[in-house]
């Protein structure tokens, strides 16, 4: 069984954006995620969003729906994007009509994706995301933290740079931002001014690489100017 399968993420291969049963296991899934995350004062209000790969080819991600609350959503909450983050028209069950409208993040969801082959991608707004960010405006510098190995890196005689960008409303620019200071190693970045992006194969990994950054940033803060 793959990793996906295994987390209960969709697998690799294609599937039509009208595949009803799939796209309802995806929102019942980012459902529960966007639960914890909001129970962690992560997601606060209506803020944030999250994302999961429906199909590669295509691309086809299932979004969280904006303006709803993240504590609150149900598996009906998602629309389906395509890989500019446009929504795409889909078959009857969630994601299905226009009630609902992806966040305006969605093309970037798609062009982390689109860089990084992620197969989800989690967006928290959180205080030490935005307060490292102002503090280091040129990355984040991490070294010898037994918490590194969690994002897949070591935990001694080398030093990774967590990357930050400036924030922009255009998506487009955004993304451009992004592909300069992308580093395979690192699956995250923090956004000044505004909060944390974070990915993985899978939700459950994309999880846990968020809650592993997020304590890297704490902990950055906490010691203080370097």
């Amino acid at each position: 069984m793959s990793r996906a399968a295994e987390h209960g993420a969709a697998p690799d291969r294609e599937s039509a954006p009208g595949d009803a049963p799939r796209r309802r296991a995806a929102g019942a899934l980012l459902a529960a995620e966007a639960a914890r995350f909001a129970s962690l004062g992560w997601m606060r209000g209506t803020s944030g969003n999250l994302s999961v790969v429906l199909s590669r080819d295509p691309l086809r991600l299932a979004v969280t729906a904006s303006g709803v609350d993240k504590g609150e959503l149900g598996p009906d909450d998602i629309v389906v994007v395509d890989a500019t983050g446009n929504p795409m028209p889909t078959g009857p069950g969630p994601g299905h009509g226009p009630a609902r409208k992806p966040s305006a993040e969605a093309p970037f969801h798609a062009r982390v994706v689109g860089l990084t082959g992620a197969g989800a991608v989690v967006h928290v707004h959180t205080v030490a995301a935005v307060v490292a960010g102002q503090r280091w405006p040129d990355g984040i510098a991490l070294t010898g933290l037994e918490m590194l190995k969690g994002i897949g890196l070591p935990a001694e005689r080398e030093t990774v740079t967590l990357p930050v960008i400036g924030n922009s409303q255009d998506m487009s620019e955004l993304g451009d931002r992004l592909e300069q200071v992308c580093d395979p190693r690192v699956p995250a970045v923090v956004i000044a001014g505004h909060g944390l992006y974070a990915w993985g194969a899978d939700p459950m990994q994309a999880r846990h690489h968020t809650e592993i950054v997020q304590w890297l940033l704490e902990y950055s803060l906490a010691a203080g100017p370097r």
